[in-house]
């Protein structure tokens, strides 16, 4: 498994309640996405930088979402380029599921 880092700079600070209302409007979009496991959304605490934290089965899998059309979009609903992080993720404790995920 595969864990991508996504972070970018907001043009001007957002409070968690109008970062909620943000990242609602760009879910749909992940849902049942070939590959993906889970996406966290996350915002700093003085909300000038956002991002997600992604799970994905394989590195191709996320390759093929972070491609020129995604830099787009992010950089015109978000105004900035993201930043994008890789890492190699052989263990998972899920304690919501009460399982540890190993593939």
């Amino acid at each position: 498994m595969i864990t991508a880092i996504v972070e970018f700079k907001l043009p001007a600070p957002v409070t968690a309640a109008q970062a909620k209302e943000i990242f609602l409007s760009t879910a749909p979009k992940y849902r049942d996405m070939p590959g993906l496991i889970r996406k966290y959304y996350v915002v700093s605490e003085d909300g000038a930088k956002a991002g997600g934290v992604y799970l994905w089965r394989t590195r191709a899998d996320a390759e093929r979402v972070y491609n020129d059309d995604w830099k787009a979009f992010v950089k015109g609903k978000y105004g900035t380029d993201p930043s994008l992080t890789y890492l190699e993720c052989p263990v998972v404790v899920d304690n919501v599921l009460g399982e540890i995920i190993s593939e």
